[in-house]
């Protein structure tokens, strides 16, 4: 098997994922910000506020992935994480469980991509590149 290929592969999927959020982030997705309101209890402008937030954030992950072979692997755990808790989202805000189960990927993909460079064995090397 081509390791780099894979290797590859998953840095698309993951660079796919997050430009894609970021990029609805930062329009202002209004069933996002709905979200946001419903979770946090905040108003439709700290929301939109939030959502601007997490998609500039989402946006440097996708080139962060992309662009930098070896990154802190802190990053990956990140986007594992977070692509974890979205698509947890869905069902605590009312929509079928199928929406998350479909979206596994959202987190399977960073956490192959992490599993593949190395678990790192020293808290400070989730830091190094």
């Amino acid at each position: 098997m081509d390791v780099r290929k894979l290797e590859w592969v998953l840095r698309l999927a993951v660079f796919g994922e997050f430009l894609g959020h970021g990029v609805f982030a930062v329009q202002g997705k209004a069933q996002w910000i709905g979200w946001i309101e419903e979770i946090l209890g905040v108003d439709p402008s700290a929301a939109a506020t939030l959502l601007m937030i997490v998609g500039v954030v989402d946006i440097a992950v996708a080139f962060a992935v992309l662009l930098w072979r070896r990154l802190p692997p802190v990053i990956l755990l990140w986007a594992a994480a977070w692509g974890l808790w979205t698509a947890l989202v869905r069902p605590i805000v009312g929509e079928p469980v199928w929406d998350f189960v479909e979206r596994s990927a959202n987190w399977g993909a960073p956490l192959a991509l992490l599993l593949a460079y190395g678990w790192p064995k020293k808290a400070a090397d989730w830091l190094r590149s």
